[in-house]
């Protein structure tokens, strides 16, 4: 790595209690003593293989829908896999879920997918379902957090 690392954040965040989660993951990563960590936050819908490339580290969010995650960042995934795979390997990651009644579907798809990049889980996941409370948004706060200080040169 240089000496600045940087840590993509790519996320579906249609309404705006999911706005707050990714706002808290994003606070996270500017925590008092973090130093040296460039921080990019992009729309799943705008994210290009270059992102991911130019990248150290990751942080994923989306919503549960219909089982399974936002079609934003399927078509994330959908337009970066092969482009990225080989050279990311191992890159650390996590990420963030949530759904107003299940999650299952998308934690499946979010392990599986990210499996298939080879990305390495640096960070407990941050997956719930209801309301968005402070604890909620602490847990997605201590996310970023925890990955941007896992990038520190």
């Amino acid at each position: 790595m240089s000496t600045v690392a940087r840590l993509l954040i790519v996320h579906h965040s249609p309404s705006p209690s999911v706005q707050q989660i990714a706002a808290a993951v994003l606070r996270g990563t500017q925590t008092e003593g973090i130093e040296g960590v460039e921080v990019r936050q992009i729309a799943a819908l705008e994210a290009t293989a270059a992102d991911v490339l130019a990248a150290d580290g990751y942080i994923l969010g989306t919503t549960a829908n219909f089982g399974y995650i936002s079609g934003a960042l399927k078509h994330f995934f959908d337009t970066t896999f092969y482009a990225v795979r080989e050279e990311t390997a191992k890159r650390p990651f996590s990420y963030w879920i949530h759904g107003g009644y299940d999650t299952t579907g998308a934690e499946v798809a979010m392990k599986s997918i990210t499996t298939g990049y080879g990305w390495s889980l640096a960070a407990e996941p941050v997956v719930f379902t209801g309301a968005v409370d402070e604890a909620h948004l602490a847990q997605a706060e201590a996310l970023g957090a925890t990955l941007a200080a896992s990038l520190m040169p």
